[in-house]
């Protein structure tokens, strides 16, 4: 049997970032639902909100004023999840118990002044700012001493945990290499080990000599539904160009990064006309000082959302207690998210 007739009937996948499996079982797409049916987002707001603690000049929950800012603002979460200043311990020899204090450093960033808007709705130009000050936190937390990974990441929406709907992300600066990432950078090293050539960079040329789950690109960088995606409507933004880290970057890579996640995300928007939630993040090299050629830098959305702007995905039973486990194909997801317009659902109205 070829491969795409595999596609109809259950299968697995393997990810290569990860080395782990995900179940696919496109027949169960025909089962009525009965589920938890979420009301979408679609709340008017304004420009500017007085009680927001992220808008310009509003007062934080420390006491704290923000400053009247008219582009992208960074400042250190006033409930960082890492600390920077606590005592340093060895870890402790018990394998059945073993515990390790963790430092670090966590920002905020406000991607806009304007409470309204989200990175679907921004300017490219826009968009290049809060690439720009990504770029500068890369930099400048990863020539910490004690700092070996940067996690920047968003989290869009109320159904991704978000607690202030005002644009904005965060970045994580840690001791440690996180599970994810170090999970892709082990599979990074072993096949850069054997081929000499970046994993992502073999993957990329496959999928554009595919075309099947190509949902965009551009001179630099491809938007792709992975071929092992485990959420119904997860990408992954890679650029063509091996490099390590964002700051790699060169001008015109920039306004292609910052043009490919405009459009993923107004594609995410235009799916089922909502704000649409996704948890999104960069993947990259460690700043720990090594030599990182293996790395190839990336960028995933994973989006909750299946059926509607009403119906999500859960990762509960099977997902929790054997592996992911994923209904329509990639290759579906890939076709829907490609035909839909580049132009914001909102601007048609």
């Amino acid at each position: 049997m070829k491969q795409p007739e595999l596609f109809h009937i259950p299968h697995r996948r393997k990810n290569i970032l990860t080395g782990e499996w995900v179940l696919v079982s496109p027949h169960r797409t025909n089962r009525p639902w009965q589920g938890e049916i979420s009301s979408p987002t679609n709340e008017k707001r304004q420009s500017y909100e007085p009680d927001c603690y992220l808008c310009p000049g509003n007062k934080r929950a420390n006491g704290t004023i923000n400053p009247q800012y008219t582009s992208t603002y960074i400042f250190t979460n006033d409930f960082s999840a890492l600390l920077e200043d606590i005592p340093s311990n060895k870890p402790n020899k018990n394998n059945l118990l073993s515990l390790k204090t963790e430092r670090g450093i966590c920002r905020v960033v406000n991607f806009t002044p304007r409470h309204d808007l989200t990175l679907a709705e921004m300017q490219e130009s826009e968009i290049e700012e809060v690439i720009t000050a990504w770029q500068h936190e890369y930099s400048s937390l990863g020539s910490h001493p004690r700092i070996n990974h940067i996690q920047i990441f968003e989290n869009k929406g109320s159904l991704m945990g978000n607690s202030n709907p005002h644009p904005h992300g965060q970045i994580w600066a840690q001791e440690s290499i996180p599970m994810e990432p170090l999970k892709e950078s082990k599979q990074f090293k072993s096949y850069y080990m054997k081929k000499k050539r970046s994993l992502l960079a073999d993957y990329l040329k496959l999928e554009l000599q595919i075309k099947e789950r190509i949902v965009y690109e551009n001179n630099s960088f491809a938007v792709l539904v992975p071929f092992w995606a485990v959420w119904p409507y997860e990408t992954i933004v890679i650029s063509k160009r091996r490099m390590p880290h964002i700051l790699q970057l060169k001008e015109t890579e920039k306004k292609d990064f910052a043009n490919a996640i405009s459009v993923v995300t107004i594609k995410y928007d235009n799916l089922f006309k909502t704000s649409f939630p996704y948890s999104s993040g960069l993947h990259q090299a460690p700043t720990d000082g090594k030599n990182h050629s293996e790395w190839h830098f990336h960028m995933h959305f994973y989006p909750p959302l299946l059926r509607s702007a009403s119906i999500k995905k859960f990762m509960v039973g099977y997902e929790m207690l054997a592996e992911p486990q994923r209904d329509i194909t990639p290759e579906y997801s890939a076709e829907v998210l490609r035909s839909l317009s580049i132009v914001h659902y909102k601007n048609n109205i």
